[in-house]
């Protein structure tokens, strides 16, 4: 699971809006972004730069924010970045409470190797869950070590952790398990290319 004992960030309520306000914000080092959610107003508030930009390296954080005293819980929704220099420019949060569950959106990690020769053609790279909020799973693991060719996983087989339920489909493809074509053949020519030059050298080496 997440870790969320270190996402406590100070954020100052603002009331400035536009882009000219956001360059302001962020040339002082700081990120604009707005927080909504249980039909309350949207709050425009401004986040430390450097401690949330280290944050943010994972997905799906929940951020515990200190709003003028006032403690509230949020779910990273969206992050925009500048697209070459990669600067984050705004953040989309949405207020959750504690219990409450969210929908979101796994990295699927694969552990183990499978049977020699084979290699992982992969289809899914993330799964959605409906997760506690403040439980939301780094990753979800699927195990395919020893796998022969021919084997493939669906949603429906990766275990999920406790009280996390798969929103996609349950028939969904994540990996199939193949020999990679062309290797026998790719194996053969060079045995063939070696056996002529070994001739050819042979031939050489009598007359």
């Amino acid at each position: 699971m997440a870790d969320n004992s270190n996402n406590h960030l100070v954020a100052e309520a603002r009331e400035t809006f536009g882009k000219g306000a956001a360059r302001k914000i962020r040339a002082i080092g700081k990120i604009p972004a707005v927080i909504y959610g249980h039909g309350t107003e949207p709050q425009h508030v401004t986040l430390p730069g450097h401690e949330t930009a280290l944050i943010l390296r994972k997905s799906n954080q929940v951020l515990e924010l200190d709003i003028a005293g006032k403690t509230e819980l949020a779910l990273v929704k969206d992050v925009q970045k500048d697209p070459v220099r990669q600067i984050i420019e705004h953040i989309d949060l949405i207020v959750i409470k504690k219990g409450e569950k969210v929908q979101v959106e796994v990295p699927v990690h694969l552990v183990g190797e499978t049977f020699s020769g084979t290699t992982v053609d992969q289809d899914l790279h993330v799964l959605k869950l409906e997760v506690e909020a403040t439980h939301i799973p780094e990753n979800v693991e699927v195990n395919v070590e020893g796998l022969t060719e021919g084997s493939h996983v669906y949603a429906k087989d990766v275990v999920l952790p406790k009280g996390a339920a798969l929103i996609d489909d349950a028939e969904a493809l994540i990996l199939t398990v193949y020999v990679p074509t062309g290797n026998a053949e790719d194996e053969a020519a060079d045995e063939a290319v070696a056996a002529a030059a070994s001739a050819e050298s042979a031939a050489e080496a009598a007359e």
